[in-house]
């Protein structure tokens, strides 16, 4: 059983990668705020990774060294609470001192809950969606637990309409930490928090909340080869029809098309995938009508669902152009989902026999798959076993990327 991350890894991992910065870029900057002699590069990175995984936790002199490279106060970056909530010590996320004592006064007194609180945690949750596409599910897991705790306080003490909304928001905080449990792969976990995500967006009234849970727990059931219940689930979501946004449509016509490729029934996948994309092209037309946590759902990400479908029908070439067209409008800061294309297009290309292509791209993948994303690393193996089956060379450099890479 893995050990939780500490939040301040968390928090000091976040502010690195929401810079865009490398390991060997945030090492130049320690040397640049200080006189003082540090380790050779090489050593210096291996030490940012130590108390990047928390492994160790950094001395008083790397803490200062911390603090001045990302403008940040000791407590926001490494003590127990940076706000009255707690969250990652991002510069978006700071209250000023009149919301900080609203969020205050809130969490003392849940009653005297207000509308600019529940909008703060609401941007706080839309934040850590972000950062947890670049670092993965497992760092951010506890700290979203520990936020989760205080939402939940704050929705039974918000009255009249403003009930609804903190409802809401705590039936997205539990989305979200489903969605990691899937991530991390405990689905049992999953399967309770998407239960109970799709429960409280019932009490909301938030039709389009309630089919997403859906959604991915159909998500969840392709993922664990349950075809026929991801048809299910996804067919499911559309009973609110009418009440959700295009995209929230798109999305489980997508997934049942999804299922129906499992299953092996291409008609079927084809048809439900070409009324998903009729709906996310209407959706793109009024992007502001999706809700928050569809952020990341547009014409690229339909392209890569589309070449997943093709992967599982078998059809190398389609998959390889629909994946590729996709990764192309696709974000580096994406790394989780990167590393899972990425490992697709591998296999697409061995499904064209291209084993050099396959090995290339795969290689490529392999560091952000062993960081952030464990069913890329499945998959990636599964390529290196297809090759290894076919006779073709490549089996072997693919492993070794794996096993090489350090966690």
């Amino acid at each position: 059983m893995s050990v939780p991350v500490p939040v301040w890894a968390t928090r000091l991992l976040a502010a690195r990668t929401t810079r865009g910065w490398s390991q060997r870029d945030l090492a130049r900057e320690l040397v640049r705020v200080t006189e003082k002699p540090l380790p050779e590069l090489a050593s210096l990175i291996r030490r940012i990774r130590g108390h990047e995984t928390g492994e160790h936790r950094p001395d008083a002199f790397y803490t200062k060294l911390y603090c001045a490279v990302f403008g940040a106060t000791e407590d926001q970056l490494f003590g127990t609470v940076t706000v009255p909530v707690p969250a990652l010590a991002l510069p978006s996320l700071a209250p000023d001192p009149d919301l900080y004592e609203r969020i205050t006064r809130a969490i003392q007194d849940p009653p005297r809950v207000d509308l600019a609180t529940v909008q703060w945690l609401e941007h706080c949750l839309a934040e850590h969606r972000r950062v947890e596409d670049t670092i993965g599910s497992r760092p951010l897991l506890p700290l979203v637990h520990a936020q989760l705790s205080t939402v939940a306080d704050l929705a039974r003490g918000a009255r009249g309409a403003l009930a609804d909304r903190a409802v809401a928001t705590l039936a997205q905080y539990a989305q979200f930490i489903a969605w990691m449990c899937h991530d991390s792969r405990q689905h049992a976990a999953a399967l309770a928090w998407y239960d109970r995500s799709h429960a409280w967006a019932i009490e909301a009234g938030d039709a389009s909340l309630a089919s997403t849970t859906l959604n991915m727990r159909a998500h969840q059931a392709w993922s664990l080869g349950d075809p026929h219940r991801c048809v299910r689930l996804a067919e499911a979501s559309r009973w609110h029809d009418g009440r959700t946004t295009y995209g929230v449509q798109g999305m489980a016509a997508q997934m049942a098309g999804r299922g129906y490729a499992q299953l092996g029934e291409a008609n079927q996948a084809r048809t439900r995938l070409a009324e998903a994309e009729d709906l996310i092209r209407a959706a793109a037309e009024h992007p502001d009508d999706e809700p928050p946590w569809m952020y990341f759902y547009d014409e690229g990400w339909f392209l890569m669902q589309r070449g997943m479908t093709e992967l599982e029908l078998g059809d190398g070439r389609r998959a390889a152009e629909f994946i590729e067209r996709g990764l192309s409008t696709l974000p580096e800061s994406y790394r989780r989902d990167r590393a899972w294309f990425g490992a697709c297009l591998a296999r697409a290309h061995i499904l064209q026999g291209d084993a050099e292509a396959a090995t290339a791209i795969a290689t490529h993948v392999a560091p952000d798959a062993v960081a952030v994303n464990a069913y890329a690393v499945t998959e990636l193996h599964r390529a290196a076993h297809e090759l290894s089956a076919a006779g073709a060379s490549g089996a072997k450099v693919i492993k070794d990327s794996l096993t090489s890479v350090k966690h």
